[in-house]
């Protein structure tokens, strides 16, 4: 940590949030190509003022960059950094193009993070049987577990932007009830995300951080 002080250049701000799969998207770009920000830790029970007045929907992650453009959709964030810079080659794909890459994250977005949610926090929604949407997005992963019967990543044998997108998610959906997950008939999606949970730029983006206030050293990340 620095203080406001000692800054000597002006970061791109990231709003985020540690468990959030959206923030994580984020901080997992950042990351990849070793962009610094600084990073302010959201509590979501208790947004800060400077958060909702640069993105009003008041969720994470939010990007500002140096010009003051604001991002507040994880998927732009994640393309604005890559578009900068790629050593990774997430956007260049082994197999298959970027559009069928976010084609393939949009199905994670639209259709499977809606039963993930009814899965996960049934008590949120009125009506809802966990069990329901647990089938429900099972469907997603058998989906995944396909694809990955023939590579060892989503588009090819090397990570690209789709595995990096999703993982979070399946991630979130595993934990919800990680021994049931573990006994179902996936091997090669389990086998993926057991490797990207224990990789070292998962690790990096789940360091802990305090809640950012207003007046708060500046925490640099990565």
């Amino acid at each position: 940590m620095i203080s406001q002080s000692d800054r000597v250049s002006n970061y791109p701000i990231l709003y985020s949030f540690r468990r959030c799969p959206y923030a994580m998207r984020a901080r997992l770009a950042l990351v990849a190509i070793g962009m610094v920000c600084e990073l302010r830790e959201v509590v979501l029970r208790d947004k800060p003022r400077e958060l909702l007045d640069v993105s009003p929907k008041g969720t994470v992650p939010v990007l500002v960059d140096r010009n003051g453009r604001v991002l507040d959709e994880s998927i732009d964030i994640m393309f604005w950094a890559l578009l900068q810079h790629d050593p990774e080659q997430w956007l260049m794909p082994q197999e298959g193009s970027v559009a069928e890459m976010l084609e393939l994250v949009d199905k994670c977005d639209r259709g499977f993070k809606y039963h993930l949610d009814r899965y996960k926090y049934p008590n949120r929604y009125e009506n809802t049987e966990a069990i329901v949407h647990r089938a429900e997005g099972y469907l997603y992963l058998e989906m995944l577990n396909a694809r990955l019967r023939k590579t060892k990543y989503l588009f090819g044998n090397r990570v690209a932007l789709a595995d990096m997108a999703i993982a979070p998610f399946v991630r979130q959906f595993a934990h919800t009830d990680l021994g049931w997950f573990q006994e179902q008939p996936l091997p090669h999606l389990q086998t993926w995300l057991t490797e990207f949970v224990e990789s070292e730029i998962y690790t990096r983006i789940m360091q802990k951080y305090p809640k950012w206030e207003c007046g708060n050293e500046c925490v640099i990340f990565p």
